[in-house]
């Protein structure tokens, strides 16, 4: 039912367009992710992470996604986002999430690999994509870009996919949460990572990247990119108009995000293509 993410990516991949993969918490985003996937024939990914899962619950969380996916029928994958622990990611895959990410980033290399290799020796036993994470991805001007030990060390990365086995990696090449002014990526060392790496390159912080970085990026085999501050800020910006009847703002929330949702959509080139997938 939910969109093999492995076979997805390398479509992606192997023909220069990305997926866009946009975090939800609630009801109105996920009608938002939805509503522009089905209007635009695009395949996307619904993404959770265990804050949205402790404020939602699991299985609230995964019934909306997973209902809405079926009420729209869509082509979409459903993706446990920046998971730091074993037994939520095990949750996650026992429930029936399509894909998850174990991220150790912030641990030393082999202790990532360790963690990295423990989930997707549990994941491939359910056909579940997993994402992991070398080099760690700022937050916002608070963090120092000339820090090179947080950026991705290509020949490290190699070594990483090699050891782990994961369906896909996501990076740091000057990425940022949060949608910081001035976030840019750094192509060059992007380039000498994919050249190193043959599975699916991912975007995390990329609400604040100018576009031709992301057209750029994918050229060079990136071709997933996570879109979260953008629909939140949009969000809220539609919450603070509410007056005395709130669902009508949030009706006007769902409208925006999925707007904002499209033009990413046509951005990263996946309109359309849910039918190829």
């Amino acid at each position: 039912m939910f969109l093999n993410l492995k076979k997805a990516l390398k479509f992606a991949r192997n023909n220069k367009f990305a997926i866009g993969a946009f975090n939800v918490f609630d009801l109105e985003g996920v009608a938002a992710v939805s509503k522009a996937a089905q209007e635009l024939k695009a395949p996307v990914i619904i993404q959770t992470t265990p804050k949205a899962i402790e404020y939602a619950g699991l299985r609230q969380l995964f019934d909306l996604v997973k209902n809405e996916i079926a009420e729209k029928n869509i082509k979409a994958a459903i993706h446990l986002d920046h998971a730091k622990d074993f037994g939520l990611v095990k949750d996650c895959v026992d429930i029936g999430y399509s894909s998850v990410m174990i991220d150790g980033s912030a641990d030393d290399f082999d202790s990532n690999v360790a963690i990295t290799k423990k989930v997707v020796n549990y994941a491939k036993e359910y056909g579940v994509n997993v994402e992991g994470e070398l080099g760690q991805i700022g937050k916002g001007a608070g963090e120092e870009d000339k820090d090179q030990k947080k950026l991705t060390d290509p020949a490290l990365a190699k070594k990483f996919v090699q050891l782990t086995q994961i369906d896909a990696v996501a990076i740091s090449v000057g990425n940022k949460h949060g949608a910081p002014k001035g976030e840019k990526i750094n192509l060059e060392l992007l380039a000498e990572i994919a050249n190193l790496v043959d599975i699916p390159i991912v975007m995390h912080g990329s609400s604040g990247l100018p576009h031709q970085d992301i057209k750029g990026a994918i050229k060079l085999g990136v071709c997933k990119f996570n879109i979260d501050t953008n629909l939140r800020r949009a969000f809220l910006a539609e919450m603070v108009k509410a007056k005395d009847d709130p669902r009508e703002a949030l009706e006007e929330a769902i409208e925006t995000m999925s707007e904002i949702v499209k033009s990413y959509i046509k951005l990263l080139a996946s309109d359309g293509r849910a039918d190829e997938i």
